[in-house]
């Protein structure tokens, strides 16, 4: 049972990861990715938000959807649940830390849209976790997302101070470096498996 939680922990960080291997929550990853601490700080709240999410589906699918056999009602009421949440995280970053609720902007509330929150949920009824491997999953996507901002935050940063040439200035220059960072994580895919 431990290795199974371990290796959903290191497959959903690694080779399932929800940025670079399944292309969910691209906005902000790159919007948020310019400074590392804001990087660090986004992949907390959005690690919270997975964490929370992968608890309060998981009951909302045993106890209610299922029993009623009503599933069809799941993308509302998830997104309900996202969205209770991210107000909840909202609230408690812009009460702490009027300095990083201002630092993340409008990226914050986005994490309510953020298609990585809803893809862990629809992920995990699909896989029929138990509580614990939704939770370990939930952990792992939010690990899985904070590290792939704040490489890409690490990556930026170096390349202010850069000689780029200009046909990767502006946008284009975050792209190619998305693109390589999901080739790289694509390697995994074939070594770690659920």
């Amino acid at each position: 049972m431990f290795t199974n939680l371990i290796l959903i922990f290191v497959a959903t960080v690694l080779a399932e990861n929800f940025v670079l291997t399944k292309f969910l929550g691209i906005c902000p990853f790159l919007g948020v990715s310019n400074k590392l601490d804001s990087a660090i700080s986004m992949g907390a709240a959005v690690t919270f938000v997975l964490f929370m999410t992968a608890a309060v589906t998981w009951f909302i699918q045993r106890y209610i959807l299922a029993p009623f056999q009503i599933e069809y009602l799941q993308p509302v009421l998830f997104i309900i649940v996202i969205a209770a949440l991210v107000q909840f995280v909202e609230m408690v970053i812009k009460k702490t830390s009027e300095g990083l609720y201002m630092a993340l902007g409008i990226y914050l509330p986005l994490i309510t849209t953020n298609c990585c929150v809803m893809g862990l949920a629809l992920f995990g009824v699909l896989r029929e976790y138990s509580l614990i491997q939704n939770l370990v999953f939930g952990l792992g996507a939010g690990v899985g997302f904070t590290l792939a901002l704040v490489i890409m935050a690490g990556i930026r940063e170096k390349l202010k101070y850069a000689d780029i040439p200009n046909a990767f200035g502006g946008p284009a220059m975050p792209l190619v470096t998305a693109g390589i960072l999901s080739l790289i994580f694509s390697c995994f895919t074939g070594l770690i498996k659920l």
